[in-house]
């Protein structure tokens, strides 16, 4: 019996006429042999009448994702299906393809159909503030003040044993993918990303250093707001907010559910060439082909 067609599932954001645009492209070429499965959010941007499925239930092999950043966050929280994020925003660090290059998004497309794909697990961080779990996270957690302009006292424990205070406006617990987002305005180190590493680092802190923590992923991180009359906010990779009581607790450790992502080969230190990202300025001299192009599949 010949196999069955590959599912895959295709989410945009609706509000990007670009993004749209390359869903729809997508849609056509990958509908001529595979099952493509829309998000309702998808389908209705996309002006069509066929059956719709919401991330949380979409079952497929692989979920391409349209948008920037944050679409490929939004998706990822939803969804554990393996992501192929395309970008097609101002921010797309964690894309694989360059939505603005018509030969590249088709010649990834075609991979896909192929199987000519790996996959990349990426380490998520989990959160509980008072012992009630929140969503997960693929870039940081935040824990910071509920005023603007306002520090607050934190105490930092590890492993349930406290580390020392800091005055800050905030304590930042992010995942090696995350270690080039937020972390990295607060000073943290690049980590490569198929490292497993929890990096902790103080936003604006008062007489303190601004240095970053490295811990073995298997660690607990956890931020006290040390004054009980001052309560605090947790956002989850930009995404998600929840108020934390004054005096009470966040817990991050590592998560067992990794974030998936298809990957066509190119390197990650290739991928955040001129980004100003790296620390090397220099334009790095010729390499060997690895599939950055991304040419149609024979």
């Amino acid at each position: 019996m010949p196999a069955p067609p590959m599912r895959i599932g295709i989410v945009a954001h609706p509000a990007k006429p670009r993004a749209v645009e390359l869903a729809r492209q997508a849609r056509l070429r990958l509908a001529r042999s595979a099952e493509v499965l829309l998000t309702p959010e998808t389908a209705a941007a996309l002006g069509g009448t066929e059956p719709a499925e919401p991330l949380e239930t979409l079952r497929a092999d692989v979920l391409v994702a349209f948008g920037g950043d944050g679409t490929f966050l939004m998706a990822l929280k939803h969804s554990d299906l393996p992501l192929l994020p395309v970008n097609a925003g101002t921010v797309g660090f964690l894309a694989e393809v360059d939505g603005d290059r018509p030969d590249q998004l088709a010649g990834a497309l075609d991979r896909l159909l192929a199987g000519q794909y790996r996959l990349e697990p990426r380490m998520r961080i989990a959160a509980e503030i008072e012992g009630r779990r929140v969503a997960e996270a693929v870039n940081e957690v935040v824990i910071h003040t509920s005023q603007v302009a306002k520090m607050r006292l934190f105490e930092i424990a590890v492993d349930g044993v406290p580390t020392g205070r800091v005055r800050a406006d905030g304590v930042l617990v992010a995942t090696p993918t995350g270690s080039t987002s937020y972390s990295l305005s607060a000073g943290g180190p690049i980590v490569d990303p198929s490292l497993e590493a929890i990096v902790v680092s103080s936003l604006a802190p008062f007489r303190s250093p601004a240095r970053s923590v490295v811990l073995d992923p298997f660690r607990t991180v956890g931020v006290q707001l040390v004054l009980p009359e001052k309560e605090g906010v947790v956002v989850v990779d930009g995404q998600t907010e929840e108020m934390v009581p004054a005096g009470g607790r966040v817990l991050c450790h590592r998560s067992p559910r990794a974030a998936t992502f298809v990957r066509f080969g190119r390197p990650y230190f290739r991928r955040l060439q001129g980004t100003q990202i790296l620390p090397w300025q220099d334009p790095a001299g010729p390499s060997p082909s690895d599939g950055s192009d991304l040419p149609p599949a024979p």
